[in-house]
């Protein structure tokens, strides 16, 4: 049976940077849904119901009584979002779907690999671990091409101040070589992915966005790492 969509209105919008907004979609009353971190959702608009766009959800499972999803203007749909949604406006929202889920384990590593907004399903990876206190050890890689490229920056370096067992890393692709930033550039290699691997067997990678940097995330931990398919998670925007 098809699951239904389920109307619901925008109390909530902040803009992350000029082309991402952070939606936050209100539950109407006794809508309680079970569902998992790193889940997305699936939106469209009352006025085109049958054109649809899945988003990664950006808050984690333990957030009730709202979706939060994290949109980057791209495509009719994420256009749209960007630049008119507002609070008040209502979607249609499908329920949470998807099988790119956290491990949260003890003696777990989760390496986290993502660009431009693919990091959106990080965040509540590291919210629900953080809450809860949990041993999981979290390790974002974040490409951008510049420090104004950064989603939720801050919440992420305040997640590593309450989470021992939480990292995060940027590296930028595309500063002029005048800029003061004193972290990583370039791209994302076998080399830097391989120094934060400190247990194989234990490590699981993660890798969300556009098919280019998913499949280049594949290549890299199968067959330059040589990882077993089996700890590789992946989820392509398409």
């Amino acid at each position: 049976m098809a699951k239904q969509a389920v109307e619901m209105m925008i109390e909530l919008v902040t803009m992350e940077l000029p082309d991402t907004k952070t939606i936050r979609l209100k539950w109407p009353e006794a809508y309680d849904p079970e569902f998992n971190t790193g889940q997305f959702i699936t939106l469209a608009w009352p006025d085109t119901p049958n054109y649809r766009r899945g988003y990664s959800l950006s808050s984690c499972a333990l957030d009730r009584g709202f979706f939060e999803t994290t949109v980057k203007r791209d495509g009719k749909m994420g256009t749209r979002i960007v630049d008119w949604a507002k609070p008040g406006d209502q979607m249609l929202v499908l329920p949470p779907a998807g099988r790119f889920l956290p491990v949260y384990e003890p003696n777990k590593h989760l390496i986290c690999i993502a660009g431009g907004s693919g990091v959106t399903p990080f965040r509540a990876f590291a919210r629900e671990a953080t809450r809860r206190e949990l041993e999981t050890k979290i390790t974002v890689l974040y490409s951008v091409r510049t420090t104004n490229d950064i989603i939720f920056n801050d919440e992420f370096h305040q997640l590593e101040l309450d989470n021992a067992n939480f990292d995060f890393y940027v590296t930028c692709t595309r500063l002029h070589r005048d800029d003061p930033w004193t972290g990583r550039r370039g791209r994302i290699d076998a080399a830097w992915v391989r120094e934060h691997v400190h247990d194989p067997t234990n490590t699981i990678f993660y890798a969300c966005g556009p098919n280019e940097l998913v499949e280049f995330a594949e290549e890299l931990v199968l067959h330059e790492l040589k990882f077993p398919k089996e700890q590789m998670r992946t989820e392509k925007w398409g």
